[in-house]
């Protein structure tokens, strides 16, 4: 399967998770390998953890992800930002920007369609990262400023 027929299943993804796809490859947006450092290096500090095994440990992710992304300005005045495709390789594909038409619970709705949380977003202008991921024991949000 060639990266073109591929295509239409990450935008699925992307609006099943109730986010429009607006353009592929934005010129803003860091390194996708800088990003995907920037939350799973050894010196990473999470902002927020929440247990894996809490009651609503998925509805907590969501309550501290939004928290923390709106401290960082994730969203512009618009409610868009940068999302690494949450699927296989969505690292080829690169950032996508996208607009949020629901507005919360972003970790939720990933799980939801992905079977798991994790994503990679990053502010329009690529400056803020804000991530959420999973560890071992806990689910992670994770903050970046890029220079």
């Amino acid at each position: 399967m060639t990266k073109e027929q591929e295509t239409p299943a990450w935008r699925d993804v992307l609006e099943h998770c109730g986010l429009q796809v607006l353009e592929k490859a934005p010129q803003s947006g860091p390194t996708v390998l800088s990003a995907i450092y920037a939350v799973n290096g050894i010196e990473v500090k999470p902002a927020a953890t929440v247990p894996i095994s809490s009651p609503d440990a998925v509805g907590d992710l969501d309550a501290q992800w939004h928290l923390h992304a709106s401290t960082v300005s994730l969203y512009d005045e618009n409610g868009e930002f940068l999302i690494l495709p949450p699927v296989s390789r969505g690292e080829e594909i690169g950032w996508v920007k996208v607009k949020d038409t629901v507005g919360r619970n972003l970790p939720s709705r990933v799980a939801k369609v992905t079977g798991s949380p994790e994503f990679l977003a990053v502010s329009t202008d690529g400056r803020h990262l804000c991530a959420a991921s999973v560890e071992e024991y806990d689910y992670w949000v994770v903050l970046h400023a890029f220079s």
